[in-house]
């Protein structure tokens, strides 16, 4: 998992590395954690429009996307 560190601007933490169960992070944990992080920066930037909360805010949009996808797909395997 990747998220933004609110410290540095444009730094990106790689999270996955630190982590070493197989279970680390799920991809809703991922989305969470992001969420969180794009509300506090917001709170911090008190601006929808700056750069760390927009690349945060994309990234969330990925791992949304990427979960949808994984939960349809399951549904399907389930039929």
């Amino acid at each position: 998992m990747v998220i933004a560190d609110g410290n540095d601007r444009n730094q990106w933490i790689d999270e996955v590395g630190r982590k070493t169960s197989p279970q680390a992070v799920s991809l809703e944990d991922e989305i969470h954690l992001l969420r969180s992080k794009m509300e506090k920066i917001f709170q911090q930037e008190n601006s929808f429009t700056s750069d760390i909360v927009i690349e945060i805010s994309s990234l969330l949009d990925l791992k949304i996307n990427e979960f949808m996808k994984s939960h349809r797909k399951n549904k399907e395997a389930k039929l």
